[in-house]
């Protein structure tokens, strides 16, 4: 199994809109500060951009742009020196609708701004433009299993190349005819900073392989997790579960019908591969 540290977390859902929150959620402690967004979130307001982009970008956009800003912030580590994998199963569907309509109906009309938003690296370009970012940036898509395939992405690069990588992974909502094809519900993001070494500010080790044999969804527990399993990036909830718990913790999330990336969880200040 190959070793990492987990530096930085972060999560938002219109619910529980940051890590802290959706943590205490996932732990059964929804009391005071701690409560359910209320009413929920329409979608966040991520600080990186200027006010006036801030209303324009597309929910997946804003949504990619709030929990890697948090996650960076949490772990210490400069954006601009982050190389970074943006995963998501079915990029921004709302764009894609409205383009799909426009091309039936109006297509001399299409926006420009709509096509450029909708394409599935939109949120990377965000991100390395408002950061000033130029380290490299993957966008993967892996239907059912994004999440894992760029949890997988994010940690061959880490251990490959020594160095530390964003992972954001991040779904909305599906809409207009494409919610009677494509299952998708409400928005859900995660973000994590991984790093070949501890660090002042790791919050987790983590050991992880890959596993054959026949697969199955890895099971949820708490009611908070099972809440968010309509989203398309919902393979991401046992690991943020598991993170939320704060203790060992083996996991199995599949890749496909026939592969599985296995991850171990310790507390940071453990011996990997104990």
């Amino acid at each position: 199994m190959t070793s990492l540290y987990i530096d930085g977390v972060a999560m938002w859902a219109p619910a529980w809109p940051g890590w802290a929150r959706a943590r205490a959620a996932f732990r059964g402690e929804v009391g005071g500060e701690r409560a359910p967004a209320d009413p929920p979130q329409r979608r966040p307001a991520p600080e990186l951009l200027p006010a006036a982009e801030r209303r324009r970008v597309p929910d997946s956009v804003a949504l990619a742009l709030e929990v890697a800003s948090q996650a960076v912030a949490q772990s210490g580590h400069r954006a601009v020196d982050l190389a970074s994998v943006f995963s998501s199963a079915h990029g921004d569907l709302a764009l894609t609708d409205s383009l799909c309509s426009a091309l039936i109906n109006t297509p001399a009309l299409v926006s420009p701004t709509k096509f450029l938003n909708s394409v599935h690296n939109a949120a990377s370009g965000y991100w390395t433009q408002a950061t000033g970012c130029r380290q490299a940036s993957v966008a993967i898509s892996a239907f059912r299993h994004s999440f894992a395939a760029g949890l997988l992405e994010a940690c061959v690069q880490c251990a490959a190349e020594e160095r530390a990588v964003l992972l954001v992974a991040c779904d909305i909502e599906a809409c207009g005819a494409l919610a009677s094809s494509t299952e998708s519900r409400g928005l859900l993001g995660f973000a994590l900073v991984l790093s070949p070494l501890p660090g002042a500010r790791s919050v987790a080790a983590l050991t992880w392989s890959l596993a054959s044999g026949p697969t199955a969804p890895w099971p949820l527990h708490g009611a908070a997790a099972l809440a968010l399993a309509g989203n398309a990036m919902a393979d991401g909830l046992p690991l943020f579960e598991a993170l939320a718990l704060d203790r060992p913790s083996a996991l199995r999330l599949p890749l496909s019908a026939t592969l599985a990336l296995e991850l171990r969880l310790r507390g940071p200040g453990v011996k990997l591969g104990t």
